[in-house]
């Protein structure tokens, strides 16, 4: 690996590396910790749009992890800065939850399901046929299609769950059209993280637990990659990828004496 800047900024997932199953990771309170003491710029990044982040931190506050709210950055967010971007004051027919709908109201956004500029697909644990066949009925209109993160299913207690990129491949079958996602492993999550705390990529390091998105999305941003073996990817699955993390640690625990 070539010489790097030191990390002067952290992203780090959420779920998988500070959290796993409802609990928090062994050294994870005491890394956002470190982190909230150093001064430096960080955000905890999820693909989750279902929360808003002021959920998102009573969650972790829940599990012991002092998160500001202003340090959480999820696939909502990313994708309202995106439709803002692309076309602001526009209109959008949403399939989703709060931190969806509110990311969207807060760029100025109106919801609607009178030809809208958009089609936005989230997660949602009620999705329901009426609202797919609208979605596919507004995109055959000329809705352009967007969805918050291609992850195909969701971890919950009772097993694997169908999100957001499940749904958007049942609406593409019946429409024909793909979806731009903006969730990871899109690297714009990764720039719009970087934008939202002012970092540089190449003094930026992403810790992830999964080598097909945050590995992949950090690599492809140009930051510094850290895989922690506390979630999905193992070390020899590690080594199936035809790139690889920066370096692979055991958990967070290993980082607290670098920040």
């Amino acid at each position: 690996m070539q010489d790097r800047k030191p990390v002067e900024s952290w992203l780090s997932d959420m779920d998988g590396v500070l959290v796993h199953e409802g609990q928090p990771v062994p050294g994870a309170p005491e890394f956002v910790k470190r982190l909230r003491a150093s001064g430096k710029p960080f955000l905890v990044l999820t693909n989750n749009s279902i929360y808003t982040p002021r959920d998102l931190q009573a969650r972790l506050a829940r599990m012991g992890l002092d998160v500001p709210e202003q340090a959480i950055w999820s696939s909502a967010l990313a994708t309202a800065q995106f439709l803002a971007d692309q076309r602001p004051g526009g209109t959008a027919y949403v399939i989703g939850e709060a931190g969806l709908t509110t990311a969207l109201h807060a760029v100025g956004y109106v919801l609607s399901d009178f030809a809208p500029d958009y089609v936005v697909l989230g997660e949602t644990r009620t999705y329901s046929f009426e609202a797919i066949t609208k979605a596919v009925r507004l995109i055959n209109d000329g809705a352009r299609f967007i969805c918050t993160n291609p992850d195909a299913t969701g971890p919950s207690v009772e097993g694997a769950l169908p999100a957001a990129g499940s749904v958007a491949a049942m609406i593409s079958k019946a429409t024909g059209v793909e979806p731009y996602f903006v969730g990871k492993p899109n690297p714009m999550m990764m720039r719009s993280a970087l934008n939202t705390i002012n970092a540089h990529s190449e003094s930026t390091a992403m810790i992830g637990d999964r080598m097909d998105t945050d590995i992949l999305c950090g690599l492809e941003a140009g930051l510094e990659t850290i895989l922690v073996l506390t979630g999905i990817s193992s070390r020899v699955e590690a080594e199936r990828y035809p790139y690889r993390p920066s370096r692979i640690v055991n958990s967070v625990a290993d980082l607290i004496d670098e920040v």
